[in-house]
């Protein structure tokens, strides 16, 4: 996958393009102050929480801070970071970097090899992260502090997790997740990173870094894949057999991790998956009905008036208006 992502991200933006005919870095691309402070109205579309946006490579990105939490993941190369003018940090491939709203950093020139990606997060995607983590471990602290100031939490936090492979796989699955528009992911992104913050914590409290639970965790992760990648056809009987978990214990983990049960996840998946076919495609309602995989007509329309408030006709009729 990250040879995908290298692939995908190693393009020129505009934006550096002009970097390399030796332009500055545009301040007003990135806020609406005196001060450099990284704006999330501009990183940010209306009502979303969190987004995905490649680092500029080319120049040096001049000292700023964020009101958002910043997460920097390294995917090849490197750049080194000055941290409130008094800690340079330089992040390797594979190794994350959380900055807290209102850490100050500079970085350095990042060359066309040096490929990173800056999650831009608003705090509260991460209230039940917080949560699970608790509130007196260092991440916790840090989670919270991002959600109301506490004066114990850190300003960033890096971790050198290159050689963790289920922390890559989440990371990979979250940058994958955030370059495909699709509004049915955003579930799946949040129970993602919940997932991630729950791998980065023990990764604090163990120095052998030992990753407790991670075979409940590939658990999940395949049941929520299999929800975004087989919803018409998905099956917890199918999942328990592929995972090897009575069905039980599956659902209490899916349950634990999500805060939501395996059939409401489901459901909205083939929901949204239905809205975007009436919104994008002339098919009849029926055959729709057909492709996300229910069987039963009227519970459908209930189930879609439900969450979205009117007919699937209806719905169809507003979208086009």
């Amino acid at each position: 996958m990250r040879e995908e992502l290298i692939r995908r991200l190693g393009e020129t933006t505009p934006e550096e393009a002009r970097l390399l005919r030796g332009a500055q870095v545009d301040r007003t691309a990135y806020t609406f102050a005196q001060d450099f402070t990284v704006d999330r109205d501009k990183m940010l579309r209306r009502g979303q929480m969190i987004a995905l946006r490649k680092h500029t490579r080319f120049a040096p990105f001049p000292r700023h801070s964020h009101n958002y939490v910043e997460m920097l993941y390294m995917i090849c190369g490197r750049t080194v970071h000055r941290i409130d003018d008094a800690r340079t940090v330089t992040l390797q491939a594979g190794e994350l970097l959380l900055l807290g709203p209102g850490a100050c950093h500079a970085i350095d020139r990042a060359d066309a090899s040096d490929i990173a990606v800056n999650f831009i997060v608003l705090p509260q995607f991460f209230d039940t992260a917080a949560e699970r983590i608790g509130q007196e471990t260092l991440l916790g602290r840090f989670l919270t502090g991002c959600l109301a100031p506490r004066p114990d939490a850190p300003a960033f936090l890096l971790f050198h997790v290159a050689g963790d492979l289920p922390v890559q796989n989440l990371l990979e699955n979250l940058v994958l997740s955030l370059l495909t528009p699709d509004e049915g992911l955003r579930g799946l992104e949040k129970a993602t990173m919940e997932l991630l913050f729950m791998h980065l914590a023990a990764c604090l409290r163990s120095e052998t870094g030992a990753q407790p639970g991670r075979v409940q965790d590939e658990a999940v992760l395949c049941v929520l894949r299999d929800i975004e990648e087989n919803y018409a056809r998905s099956s917890l009987g199918a999942l328990c057999e592929r995972t090897g978990m009575p069905l039980p214990r599956l659902s209490r983990l899916v349950h634990a991790a999500t805060g939501e049960t395996y059939r409401t996840l489901l459901c909205r998946k083939r929901l949204d998956k239905a809205a975007h076919l009436l919104r994008t495609t002339g098919l009849p309602v029926c055959r729709i009905i057909d492709l996300v995989g229910y069987d039963n007509t009227g519970y459908f329309h209930r189930a879609f008036r439900a969450r979205f408030g009117v007919t699937p006709a209806a719905y169809r009729r507003q979208m086009r208006a």
